[in-house]
């Protein structure tokens, strides 16, 4: 372990809230979270090291640090043994689609690097918490379906003839690998994890920000780097996650997993707590009532909607019911997956349904 300075213990992280044009109050009102703006939010950013809206530590003797410097200065005991990178490679939102999000899509890894010159793209995966029925998304391009083809009907703005349009279920989950055109609401409140990464190109003759205008030009240019970056192959599905009973009341659900992240949800009842182990930094977050949380000498209440950050070097954590939490990280796939789905009795090509197949390959580093 190479850190110095006081140790790393449960972190409370710095949330950035986001009023685009599509948002409403769900994430305050339905979810119960505390501390953002009355106004309209869309989205808010429980942990980011996104450059220039990164988080930094609200509590402890690291308070005002920043999560892009415990990375530099404690990497293997905030992430995990063996760990080489140069920020958080984790990005977990709630987003509250009252309205519909735009048409986009996020640039993968390749295209990124090649086409806009940045680190890394972004995958995504969406948990929905909660679905207005009748609520739908996009997601993907139908099959047979041409670059000419497609960009033709975003021209037109005619998504429905060219995009996938699925239902949406709380409780769902569907992993959304990089190039790939999506959008979801209205009536869609969603757990969001994703690469670390605010890259997106969009098809909307509209801004996000504010849903002013977007200009002829610009709305062509848009299309033309869209275009650059789309994957025509790429056709996910909402998946209901694979469930292994922990202890009595306690169930743990493997929602997706893949190179970049992996989510779980823990439900918790009152017979026993739920002790969860791990060996890479976990961002925990509530998604039901206040919940009684330990790890170490750290013993607090986290409110709903609020999430913690777990150094790998806190190894473990227990969790008071009655409890619904997340907990989001970065895998090493054949340990924490792989093998305790497995040995629950499922399939291999079961445990790769959560993932989109795992196309991408994945070390325990960033490149």
């Amino acid at each position: 372990m190479t850190g110095g300075g006081p140790a790393l213990y449960p972190l409370r992280l710095s949330v950035t809230a986001k009023p685009l044009v599509f948002g409403g109050h769900a994430i305050s009102q339905r979810l119960g979270k505390t501390g953002i703006p009355d106004w309209s939010i869309a989205e808010t950013w429980e942990c980011s090291d996104v450059d220039g809206e990164g988080a930094r530590v609200t509590n402890g003797p690291l308070v005002g640090r920043s999560l892009r410097r415990l990375v530099s200065e404690y990497p293997e005991e905030l992430m995990g043994a063996g760990w080489i990178g140069d920020y958080f490679p984790v990005l977990t939102k709630f987003i509250d689609a009252a309205g519909t999000l735009p048409v986009h899509l996020h640039a993968d890894d390749e295209t990124a690097q090649r086409v806009e010159g940045q680190r890394n793209g972004k995958t995504e995966a969406w948990h929905i918490l909660a679905a207005a029925p009748g609520a739908t998304a996009l997601c993907g391009v139908k099959d047979g379906i041409s670059h000419e083809q497609l960009r033709a009907a975003l021209r037109d703005q005619d998504f429905d003839a060219v995009l996938r349009r699925l239902p949406v279920i709380a409780g769902q989950t569907i992993y959304v690998p990089g190039g790939t055109p999506h959008s979801f609401g209205p009536g869609t409140l969603i757990y969001e994890i994703e690469q670390t990464s605010d890259i997106q190109q969009h098809a909307m003759h509209w801004s996000m920000e504010d849903g002013s205008p977007v200009s002829d030009e610009q709305f062509d240019t848009n299309i033309d780097l869209l275009m650059q970056e789309v994957r025509l192959d790429h056709r996910p599905d909402f998946e209901p996650g694979l469930k292994i009973a922990v202890d009595d009341g306690v169930q743990r659900v493997f929602l997706c997993a893949g190179p970049y992240f992996a989510l779980e949800r823990w439900q918790v009842g009152t017979a026993r707590p739920a002790r969860h182990t791990f060996a890479t930094a976990q961002i925990l977050t509530n998604v039901g009532a206040p919940v009684r949380v330990r790890a170490g000498d750290f013993d607090e209440e986290l409110a709903s909607a609020q999430s913690l950050l777990l150094p790998a070097i806190c190894e473990q954590v227990e969790i008071v019911g009655p409890a619904e939490v997340l907990f989001g990280y970065l895998p090493d796939l054949e340990r924490d997956v792989d093998t305790p789905l497995r040995e629950a009795g499922y399939s291999q090509a079961l445990i790769a349904s959560l993932g989109a197949g795992r196309p991408e390959p994945h070390e325990w580093r960033q490149v």
